[in-house]
């Protein structure tokens, strides 16, 4: 004869049987996470030149399939900071692979710079790591859930290791400012090659970005009409 199981007990069991299990039917898509992926947050003129070396080899390496021709590149004479360097580091990191750069367009493959900025809501969440230094024992620690292949490490060490692991994180929340920037190759009648990345942008830095800040004050025009 079986026991009898209490109701509250059974509505707890099935409760947290369900809990976890998405609902078989719903009037909309489930919102769901993407896989985790890491972007860069550029923070220096150094990281303008790294990118634009980045996106140049990428784009060299697609054209080596069509006729070699030298490379343009229009400059913008109301370009940002920030495009106007990506620019000029194309041209040179161009010259410095071999590739020849016409100062005129006729004849030559025409590269074009894209840059689109986008601008989410503020205080998005930021999840860098999960896990922390843990002490297995006296004078022994693991960097956990960090890395499955990394062992115990030495006490001496540990701090400087665990500061290295977490360096690769930029600091302070995740900007709510990005950048879509594309090199294009092609001539008047097609691409041949395309190159897309996207980036975070420190908020602090959107002017040198050519990003206008939204003017928050509101104000309000009142017409004043004659009369007694």
């Amino acid at each position: 004869m079986f026991a009898k199981v209490p109701t509250i007990a059974l509505a707890a069991s099935l409760a947290a049987t369900l809990a976890g299990c998405v609902v078989p039917y719903s009037p909309t898509p489930v919102a769901a996470n993407f896989p985790t992926s890491r972007q860069e947050k550029l923070q220096a003129a150094a990281h303008w030149t790294t990118i634009a070396d980045h996106i140049e080899q990428r784009v060299v390496t697609d054209m080596k399939k069509h006729p070699n021709r030298p490379f343009y590149i229009a400059e913008d004479k109301d370009a940002s900071p920030f495009k106007r360097a990506v620019t000029t580091q194309l041209m040179t990191s161009l010259v410095k692979d071999g590739y020849v750069v016409a100062r005129t367009p006729t004849g030559a493959w025409k590269l074009e710079l894209d840059i689109q900025a986008v601008t989410f809501t503020p205080n998005r969440p930021q999840y860098r790591y999960s896990g922390a230094a843990t002490a297995l024992a006296n004078g022994v620690w693991v960097l956990s859930d960090i890395n499955p292949t990394v062992g115990a490490i030495g006490v001496a060490g540990a701090a400087d290791a665990f500061h290295w692991f977490h360096s690769q994180f930029a600091p302070g929340d995740t900007p709510k400012t990005e950048l879509i920037v594309t090199l294009s190759a092609g001539d008047q009648y097609r691409y041949y090659a395309r190159s897309t990345a996207a980036y975070y942008v420190a908020d602090t830095d959107r002017a040198l970005y050519g990003i206008r800040e939204e003017d928050t004050q509101l104000t309000k025009l009142f017409k004043v009409q004659g009369g007694r």
